[in-house]
């Protein structure tokens, strides 16, 4: 039996949107210490997934706490949000994409995982209805 995309899914029951979370691992430091890079992904991302963003990238260094210290991303887009923590302590992404326009999560993990060059992502993803 073939199981339905997850984008075959929301088209299917009339989603209001598709919700997914990449715990990106053992990423590479530079790539996510630089707000350059940081806005790049986001520009790059967004072209990938056809979404059309909505104003600027907003990035953010903060943290005081070591264990959480590092950028935060947040990039509205006409369908709704992409967002992301990069944990300096651990080398690790946490990427949030949620949007009223279906896409297809395989490929956001796939880009985000190579342009950070991080070693394996997890990825969970769920219907808004």
């Amino acid at each position: 039996m073939e199981t339905q995309t997850i984008v075959e899914q929301a088209v299917k029951q009339a989603a209001w949107g598709i919700a997914s979370s990449f715990d990106i691992y053992n990423c590479n430091p530079e790539a996510i210490r630089s707000a350059e890079r940081i806005q790049q992904f986001v520009v790059e991302l967004c072209d990938l997934i056809e979404m059309k963003r909505f104003g600027e990238t907003k990035v953010v260094n903060f943290g005081e706490d070591e264990r959480v210290a590092g950028y935060s991303m947040v990039q509205l887009i006409e369908t709704s949000l992409i967002s992301a923590h990069f944990a300096n302590m651990t080398d690790t992404v946490y990427l949030d994409v949620f949007s009223c326009k279906p896409y297809d999560p395989e490929i956001v993990a796939d880009f985000a995982k190579r342009f950070f060059a991080g070693s394996h992502c997890i990825t969970h993803s769920n219907l808004r209805l």
